[in-house]
């Protein structure tokens, strides 16, 4: 291998190391956000009987949270509820949606 294709790929791993590394300022910039995950898409673990991520089993579960953007949370638009009220997103569990 000659020096040009060695220094291509130290730097294409250099490059990929430094585009997967999360920065704590990334972290920051989110905030767990209960009942508003889908089936099986929560980012962890969802209450009792569950363990960990996309181990939700009802949409919106109220126990179940996903990372999103800092602030935005409460505003997520989301269908309504069966009996025709607003569903919205909390930063604490909720007691609605949970599974039988």
């Amino acid at each position: 291998m000659s020096n040009t294709m060695k220094t291509f790929a130290v730097a294409g791993a250099v490059a990929a190391a430094m585009a997967a590394h999360s920065t704590p300022a990334d972290a920051a910039a989110k905030e767990k956000c209960y009942g508003v995950a889908l089936a099986g898409a929560n980012d962890c673990a969802a209450g009792p009987g569950t363990t960990c991520a996309g181990s939700s089993v009802t949409d919106y579960q109220g126990n179940s949270w996903k990372l999103v953007d800092a602030g935005t949370c409460e505003s997520m638009e989301l269908p309504e509820m069966a009996d025709g009220s607003a569903r919205k997103g909390s930063l604490e569990p909720l007691d609605r949606d949970l599974p039988a």
